[in-house]
Parts: structure tokens; C-alpha cells; sequence
């Protein structure tokens, strides 16, 4: 049965915190001006909430609310800020960071709150009644000042452990006080789904309150803790984006949505929203400047790709004999990796995906099977060079290799000069459109300087050229001999500015080898502008 809950059904909440806990991940640091982008991206995604930060204890978060509130117009999201109770001895009403907390605006507040005893002691250094008094004091103001409020019980998996009637008190306390949610945290990340699940249902049972679930992944079981929270009774989840957190990470918002959506037959987001995810996910990782991750589940660009030819030979009958979704359910798609595991089904779906008619002829894709394991032996890949295994295959179905130019000669010099510096220089030497051109230029290194030697010896019977740009550059050192003898392989990545491919070169110099995957690169841009070969 299907049950509907997103952000205007408050049965269920999804709790962003990417804002927040996310940030603390090694290596992110957000601008204001991130944290915006970002919250725009969830509430297009459609959670039912966003915590934006602690208002109060640093000028960006503090910032951050006060532009959220007059430069974003949420749809789908409301603005949570975070704070903690307030202090040992003190009330709520005088505590100058419950008061920031009323500031900021946000209509959501969630407090912390210690659940085990030892940090109650050791860490706020206090008695164990003043804590539930500081929990019912904070919520109590905080409702009568006409905000929402859920409590997050911090170590409260390890404090249940060691003190479990204390554990209990305080999620009773703070659901007593009108706290709406009280989640449980898995602060130090590690609980199993079952101890989880156990935990829940018991501290529903006992008290009464709504539960939400916080899981931290370091035991690599945040999603599935989430999960087993949830079966156990819980209604709100937190998460964020991408998994991003400290240490290891929290629960990832993408597949716990995915899994409450598809698996569990909920509507948590807006109709059409888990459509977006994808991009999503994507748009997201750019933001905090981290390569999204390719083997991310439902997001990753590998989540449903496909390399070995018995995989490949029952995805031709049925694609669901090999994937647990439709990809396009996500926003992903399904890919074929072609590679010396490739088998006839793997290049026939792989053409299809390429939009290259191969017909039922199956000498030509026997010679085409038979043509990629030989390469691959020699140290190419076309799993990540796909625009060259399209050229391959173009070739193979055509008769003969697609040429826009014929390359008579190259040379890349690079002089090292007294005071340190380094001078590049390439010359290129080609035939196109019956034309010899000798073109000679410089760069920053050998390859940039055969690039724009090739460019400038191009451009002028080619201008769809013009747009081309060397997006990524990588080397790799085969296995075989080694030291400076060894066999280079060089993956290119270029671009147009309406999307981007990849191309393979090998050979024992790593300035050949980028040759290739350069005539490639040029090669594949020119077929993508449907200009007709000439040589």
C-alpha cells in the first residue's frame, strides 16, 4: 500500500543536514553563498526540511539565515536552525544562544541534548536532573515563543547502552516539554541495523514520543540504519547529501529517499522530484567542489553500468535480469562498458546506446569483439574512452577509419633554459582537404603545445573547432617494463560546452600516446558537428 507523506503531510519528515553536519566533512568549506545554492537544490529536491547551521555561534551561519529568509522562497523545505539547550544553572529565557536561535527566524529549531550520562557529568559537567531540566526548560521556551522544535539526543545509542532508564528519561522529557520529534543519534556511528532496530522499537514502546534516527556511517551502515529505524517505527530521518559528515560521513539522503520511495512504496518527495536526483546528487557535489562519486549508489555514473558479456548477453533480453530499477527512475541511465570481458551482446548494446546500426551482422561484431580484446592486450580501455571505441566501431561498420586529417609528421621540443624556466614548443605537419599546413606553437608543456599547434593548424578549414576544450589530462604507467621504458596509456577528456568526451592513446612515449588520444579527440568533435570526412 501506498503512503503519501512529504513536507505539507507531516506523518513523515526527511531531515536534510548537509548545511550543517555535512559541512563538517574534511575538505568542505562553504561560502554563504554555497550554503544558498545548496539549500536551493534540496528544496527543488523537495525535503520537508533543511538545517541550515547554528545561528549564533558562527557570522556565516548567523548571515546565512538572514539572507535565506529574503533571498529564497521556499517550495517544498522549511529552514531549521540548530542550537543546544540551554546552559547548566541558567533559564532559557536569558540564555543569549536560545536567543540567537529566536533570531534567526527559522520556524524549525532543533536542540541538542546530552541522553548519556557520563557526557552529562564529564562533559557539561552537571547533575543528571539539571540536564533533564535544561532539556524542559529550552523546549518549553522555545514552544511558547511559537516555534516547532525536534531534540536530538546525542550519544544516545551509547548512552542507552550504559544507562538506559537515564537514555529513556530524557527522550521523555523533551516529548513531555513538546518537542514534536526527538531523534535518537548514532553520534559515533557505531550501531548495526538490528541493535538499531531493537533500540527503536523498545524507546517507542516506552515512551510514547515520535522518533526520529541520526546514523553516522562508521560502521558503513548509515543507510541501513536509517532503514531499520524506520521499520522499527521511526518517522523523520536525517541525512545529507551525498553522505558528507565528519570522520566517514552520515546516512546519505539519495538512497534512503530512493529506498523509502521505490522499496517501500512512500511518497517522501513532491510527484516527479526523485526524477531529479541525479542531477541533483551531481549539482550538489560541484558546489562543495568534490568529484561526485562514480560508484554511488542509484547516482553514480557506474550505478548501473554493465562490463561482463554474461551480464551484457541477459540485459539484451531483459534489463531488468541485471539491475534492481529503471535508471531512469533516479535520473541515471544504463551504460555498457566495452572491455576484453566485452562479448557479442555487450557490442551490440553498446552500439545501440552509441546510435550505431550494426544490423544482424555478426561477423562485424565478431571482428569488433575480437578488435577490442586485441587493443586492450596492447593497454588500451574503452570503458572510460568511449568516443574512441565509437571511432573503432565507426570503422569497423564503415569499412574504413573516419579521417578529417592525415598527419604526416609531429615534434614537441622542450628546452630548459639557464634561469630554470622551461620553454614548449610543437610543430604539426597534415594534410586536410587536399591541403599541407605546417603549424607551430606554444604551451605550458608538450602536450598543451601540440594541442594548440593542432588547433592552429585546423581551425581555419575546421571553425567548429573553435569550441573544443582539453578538459582532463591523465596518465597512466602500464604494467611491463618498467622505469622510463614502461607503456604509457593517456585518457583525454574534451568538451564542447554541450557535453564531453573521452578518448584513449598508448604507446612507449607519453607524448605519442597523447598524440593519439588527441586525433581522436579532434576526430570525435568534428563527428559530433556532422561534418563529413574528407580523407
Amino acid at each position: 500500500m501506498t503512503t503519501k507523506a512529504n513536507a505539507t503531510d507531516d506523518s513523515f519528515h526527511v531531515f536534510d543536514t548537509t548545511l550543517r553536519d555535512g559541512a563538517q566533512r574534511e575538505g568542505i568549506n562553504l561560502t554563504v553563498a554555497d550554503k544558498l545554492t545548496i539549500a536551493r537544490h534540496l528544496d527543488t529536491f523537495g525535503v520537508g526540511y533543511i538545517e541550515g547551521g547554528w545561528p549564533g555561534a558562527n557570522p556565516r551561519d548567523t548571515e546565512f539565515f538572514a539572507r535565506a529568509q529574503k533571498e529564497i522562497a521556499f517550495e517544498n523545505a522549511q529552514l531549521v536552525a540548530f542550537g543546544a539547550t540551554r546552559r547548566a544553572g541558567g533559564s532559557a529565557a536569558d540564555d543569549p544562544q536560545v536567543k540567537a536561535l529566536l533570531t534567526s527566524g527559522a520556524p524549525v529549531i532543533t536542540l541538542v541534548a546530552k541522553s548519556h550520562d557520563r557526557h552529562v557529568e564529564l562533559a557539561l559537567r552537571t547533575t543528571l536532573e539539571e540536564n533533564l531540566e535544561m532539556v524542559r526548560d529550552t523546549v518549553s521556551h522555545l514552544r511558547e515563543q511559537g516555534r516547532r522544535v525536534f531534540v536530538d539526543c546525542e550519544h544516545f545509542f551509547d548512552g542507552y547502552r550504559a544507562n538506559a532508564a537515564y537514555a529513556k528519561s530524557v527522550v521523555r522529557t523533551a516529548h513531555e516539554a513538546g518537542a514534536e520529534v526527538v531523534i535518537l543519534c548514532d553520534t559515533n556511528g557505531g550501531m548495526l541495523p538490528a541493535q538499531i532496530q531493537a533500540v527503536v522499537s523498545t524507546v517507542i514502546a516506552d515512551t510514547g514520543a515520535r522518533l526520529g534516527i541520526h546514523a553516522q556511517d562508521d560502521t558503513g551502515c548509515a543507510v541501513a540504519n536509517t532503514l531499520a529505524a524506520v521499520d522499527a517505527g521511526a518517522t523523520h530521518v536525517q541525512c545529507t547529501a551525498n553522505g558528507y559528515g565528519e570522520r566517514v560521513g552520515n546516512a546519505n539522503l539519495f538512497p534512503v529517499v530512493a529506498a523509502l520511495e521505490l522499496k517501500y512504496g512512500m511518497e517522501v518527495l513532491p510527484e516527479g522530484a526523485l526524477a531529479d536526483m541525479t542531477r541533483i546528487s551531481h549539482a550538489i557535489a560541484e558546489v562543495v567542489n568534490l568529484t561526485p562519486s562514480t560508484h554511488q549508489p542509484y547516482v553514480g555514473v557506474s550505478a548501473f553500468a554493465h562490463k561482463a558479456g554474461l551480464h551484457a548477453s541477459a540485459i539484451k533480453v531483459d534489463p531488468d535480469l541485471y539491475q534492481h530499477i529503471d535508471p531512469e527512475l533516479v535520473g541515471n541511465t544504463m551504460r555498457m562498458l566495452v572491455s576484453d570481458m566485452a562479448g557479442r551482446a555487450s557490442i551490440e548494446l553498446k552500439g545501440k546506446e552509441l546510435g550505431v546500426d550494426l544490423g544482424d551482422d555478426r561477423a562485424l561484431v565478431g571482428r569488433v569483439v575480437e578488435r577490442v580484446k586485441e587493443r586492450e592486450l596492447q593497454g588500451y580501455t574503452y570503458e572510460a574512452a568511449d568516443a574512441s571505441f565509437e571511432l573503432l566501431l565507426r570503422g569497423e561498420v564503415e569499412g574504413r577509419a573516419r579521417r578529417y586529417f592525415r598527419t604526416e609528421s609531429w615534434r614537441a621540443i622542450v628546452e630548459d633554459r639557464p634561469d630554470g624556466t622551461h620553454a614548449n614548443e610543437a610543430t604539426v605537419k597534415l594534410w586536410a582537404k587536399g591541403e599541407r599546413i605546417v603549424a607551430t606553437a606554444e604551451g605550458n608543456g608538450p602536450v598543451n603545445a601540440l594541442d594548440r599547434a593542432l588547433r592552429v593548424a585546423l581551425e581555419r578549414i575546421y571553425p567548429q573547432l573553435a569550441k573544443l576544450e582539453l578538459i582532463d589530462y591523465k596518465v597512466r604507467i602500464l604494467e611491463g617494463r618498467t622505469g622510463t621504458e614502461s607503456t604509457t596509456r593517456v585518457l583525454i577528456t574534451t568538451g564542447d560546452g554541450a557535453g564531453d568526451w573521452a578518448t584513449v592513446g598508448v604507446a612507449e612515449n607519453v607524448i605519442a600516446a597523447s598524440w593519439q588520444a588527441l586525433e581522436d579527440a579532434y576526430t570525435y568533435g568534428l563527428l559530433r558537428a556532422g561534418v563529413e570526412p574528407t580523407e
